[in-house]
């Protein structure tokens, strides 16, 4: 039987008395596109860093492709996509000279790493990217370009970071159809938002506040368990109820 992709169990992130990610548990199968929904500051980025290996857990147990977090964290990064939610390629490279030493820097060769960005060019309309610097790139570009930087090393599990913040609607659109072409592939794809519509992509998700999950399933079902018209309604009663429900206790 195939472990899931990821696997966490009461895992949890306390810096001093402040719980960023407060005793979540989760399964996401192999092919999946998950979807984690919340405010920012709600604990998504810091659990995409702890899946990652990026961040330690403080308690809790966690498997990526049944690698273990704790121990096997350099292990893991290497079968994994991380885009972040901030620009984190070099803006004074252009987008080909990022894509080599990127390439370089997971370990591909030479013929691996210029065979990799022409497939990645064509199927991310890159040729016009590639000749200029980063840094006069509009922001656009600029996560299609990290994008693809993310998926040189041809990675097993892709963990995008509010990818599509601060871009147009009709990037956003070409963007999920890219990811829907990879989870066909077999890549599965855990994704931070907090665009509600971006959220009705995703197969699952989960609606996390203050470091918690407080909600788990398909978006549909989801609606209409709480007997709400759409995602954007049922996201502000699952907070509103609670915060009254913390406040009253």
């Amino acid at each position: 039987m195939t472990s899931p992709a990821v696997h966490i169990e009461n895992l949890s992130r306390h810096f001093g008395q402040f719980k960023a990610v407060d005793n979540i548990s989760l399964t996401i199968e192999r092919g999946e596109i998950f979807g984690f929904l919340g405010a920012n500051g709600a604990g998504k980025t810091t659990a995409i860093r702890m899946l990652c290996g990026l961040l330690k857990p403080t308690s809790g147990t966690g498997r990526v492709a049944a690698l273990d977090i704790y121990k096997q964290s350099e292990q893991i990064k290497k079968i994994i996509g991380y885009m972040s939610q901030k620009f984190s390629l070099y803006t004074d490279l252009t987008g080909l000279e990022n894509m080599q030493f990127y390439g370089a820097a997971y370990g591909l060769s030479h013929r691996d790493v210029n065979d990799q960005i022409g497939r990645l060019s064509k199927r991310l309309s890159l040729e016009m990217l590639l000749d200029r610097r980063c840094s006069t790139l509009p922001i656009g570009w600029r996560q299609r370009l990290a994008l693809a930087v993310s998926l040189l090393h041809r990675p097993q599990l892709l963990f995008l970071d509010e990818p599509t913040s601060g871009v147009d609607p009709v990037y956003r659109r070409h963007f999920w159809k890219i990811l829907y072409e990879l989870a066909e592939e077999g890549v599965t794809i855990f994704v931070t938002t907090h665009y509600m519509d971006e959220a009705e992509y995703c197969g699952r998700i989960s609606v996390m506040h203050q470091g918690r999950i407080i909600e788990l399933g398909k978006p549909l079902v989801i609606i209409r368990k709480h007997g709400r018209t759409n995602l954007e309604e049922t996201f502000v009663e699952l907070i509103s109820n609670e915060d009254r429900i913390r406040a009253a206790n």
